[in-house]
């Protein structure tokens, strides 16, 4: 295999590619998507990161790509998760900011999904872990105590165990394949984001029962587990999660599904409940960082992916398994939660020095980690400093196993195959960020604009982050390390020609 590491593969080629020597046929390779909640840019060893170790991050690296200038194509979970799986710029679709807990599901079983892409070429799909894109056909009346559809069955998953929305939010409880996982006949559930039910505490009216995490703004209704949450919810029971557990329990369900599903080719999407609060990771990673919970979380996230590699090694299949790290946004330190983690960062920059955050329109927003490791392809130690964007995905896997994207996809989507797998043109001419309240940005190798769009300079509701919302067209040099000089006014060619390009965008 040595002379084959750094051939850059079509699905043409890859189907004459012995990844054994004394393989009799060629075999697919597997895919696993790790997909992080709010890690940020600097929030790993490899990519800067202070106070916390990530040896098996680290390990991915060291066999596989970096990229330096990837981005999520929100800086918010949905709208990121959306394109993702579909190909498609969450600003073109109505719906697609963050979800709530009772929303309906937000891909219809109509649209096309990367799952669809690895299920027409003769995948195994699964998505195992945070979902927060819906559930169910009308927000607020889901079946909670039956059978929840549609679910991600519908838009090509064979298997799921999926958190209904997220952590932060009610209802506490996993979906297995269209069920409430462990259901409790003797609790049944309701769920609101209107009222609370009579009788049930909150964390705004009963402080003295957030016994593990109190609230720091908002999150303070139903209480699950000693954490307030958003929304209200009563019964639930023994299925009711323990967020201690919660990486244990979606790590758990996907090193089986790896060992059950060794002999096939599979897709696996990983989506990480950490670093999302509330941060409150099992107490054998309590100490594990510098930085309190927070820190403990991304060590506990790097324990997950050292699990799930580890398991792709006991099979003997991860030479032939492409792997995908990154995360769904940018860094946020205080998002509700009193854990320290503002206080306790020392030196650690979550964001790696860039301005901004989640919510942001800035680079920290949006831009994060992205690692390819794919031992029997991909050149070790790699690096690349082009522009990668998430919503690339799905086109890029359709090439991967030979099968055609979608024609939505294709309008924001471009096969990037050869670029994610450590190719020398590993460069688009540009992506596209959407921030929380809908300003987009639009970055160049060269330069970032960011369109003119009203909104508070700092994010209102709690976090200490910077929104980059202005009434002013923005401009930035992006020679320098952090956006802080707007050079717009010194560049008006540019800012027309970037205006253009994203109003050229915006009417596909």
């Amino acid at each position: 295999m040595a002379a084959e590491k750094n051939v850059f593969l079509s699905m043409a080629l890859f189907a004459t590619l012995p990844i054994q020597a004394c393989a009799e046929e060629p075999v697919k390779p597997n895919v696993l998507l790790i997909y992080a909640d709010d890690l940020g840019y600097g929030d790993v060893e490899c990519y800067g990161a202070q106070g916390v170790p990530t040896p098996n991050i680290n390990a991915l690296r060291e066999r596989g790509v970096l990229f330096a200038n990837a981005y999520a194509t929100a800086s918010t979970s949905t709208p990121s998760r959306y394109s993702l799986l579909t190909g498609v710029y969450a600003w073109r679709r109505e719906g697609t900011d963050v979800a709530a807990g009772d929303a309906a599901m937000i891909i219809k079983p109509e649209n096309h999904t990367v799952a669809d892409v690895f299920k027409n070429a003769g995948y195994r799909t699964a998505v195992f872990g945070k979902w927060h894109l819906g559930l169910g056909a009308v927000t607020g009346e889901q079946e909670w105590n039956d059978r929840v559809s549609p679910s991600p069955a519908d838009i090509g998953f064979d298997d799921h165990y999926i958190m209904a929305a997220t952590a932060d939010r009610v209802p506490c409880v996993f979906i297995e394949n269209g069920v409430v996982a462990g259901y409790d006949p003797s609790a049944p559930i309701e769920v609101s984001y209107k009222a609370n039910f009579d009788g049930e505490p909150t964390g705004k009216n009963n402080p003295e029962l957030l016994y593990n995490l109190k609230s720091s703004h908002g999150h303070n209704m139903s209480i699950v587990n000693g954490i307030g949450r958003i929304g209200y919810m009563k019964g639930g029971g023994s299925a009711l999660w323990k967020d201690e557990n919660i990486a244990d329990s979606i790590t758990a369900h996907a090193v089986d599904y790896i060992h059950s599903n060794a002999s096939e080719p599979f897709f696996l999407y990983f989506a990480a409940n950490d670093i999302h609060v509330p941060r409150f990771p099992h107490e054998r990673f309590r100490g594990c960082s510098s930085m309190g919970l927070r820190g403990d979380a991304i060590a506990q996230f790097d324990w997950s992916v050292g699990q799930l590699v580890g398991a792709l090694r006991e099979c003997g299949i991860l030479e032939n398994t492409l792997i995908i790290l990154t995360s769904d946004n940018g860094p946020v330190t205080d998002d509700g939660y009193s854990d320290r983690a503002d206080e306790m960062l020392g030196t650690h920059s979550p964001t790696g020095g860039l301005r901004g955050g989640k919510y942001s329109a800035f680079e920290g927003g949006a831009r994060v980690p992205f690692i390819v490791s794919w031992p029997a392809v991909v050149p070790c130690e790699g690096e690349c400093a082009g522009l990668v964007s998430q919503v690339d995905f799905l086109p890029t896997m359709a090439a991967l196993v030979g099968v055609e994207a979608s024609a939505d996809s294709l309008i924001d989507g471009r096969d990037c195959l050869a670029a994610w797998l450590g190719g020398e043109n590993c460069s688009r001419e540009y992506v596209i960020t959407q921030a929380a309240n809908h300003t987009l940005s639009l970055r160049t190798p060269l330069w970032k604009y960011i369109e003119p769009k009203g909104g508070p300079a700092i994010v209102p509701w709690g976090p200490q982050i910077e929104t980059g919302y202005s009434l002013a067209p923005q401009l930035y040099d992006m020679r320098a390390p952090y956006e802080k000089e707007n050079v717009a006014n010194e560049f008006p060619a540019v800012v027309e020609e970037l205006k253009m390009l994203l109003q050229a965008e915006k009417n596909k």
